[in-house]
């Protein structure tokens, strides 16, 4: 579940300048239905963590977010969802 929000933020931060800075704060998941087979988690939340990378890059102050991910399997029944506050800062 982190992976699939870091990835998001890993792409917009890619070569930045200033560098930014990246750190989940908190992670927080429920769990719906066992986990057999693969299960497949997926954050639609791409374009907002892109935002408040560009405003910690534009006021130099720290930014969090809270993107959420959810896992589904095979059939496309959710077996879990998770909420990752990450924080962002751009390197002086």
């Amino acid at each position: 579940a982190e992976m699939s929000t870091g990835l998001l933020a890993m792409m917009h931060i890619y070569k930045r300048t200033p560098a930014v800075s990246m750190l989940v704060l908190s992670v927080n998941g429920s769990f719906h239905k066992k986990a057999t087979g693969i299960t497949t988690f997926r954050c639609d939340d791409g374009e907002n963590i892109r935002m408040i990378i560009d405003e910690a890059i534009r006021t130099g102050e720290g930014k969090t977010i809270q993107s959420s991910s959810r896992g589904l399997n095979e059939k496309g029944e959710l077996v879990a969802d998770f909420v990752i506050t990450w924080s962002f800062k751009a390197r002086k």
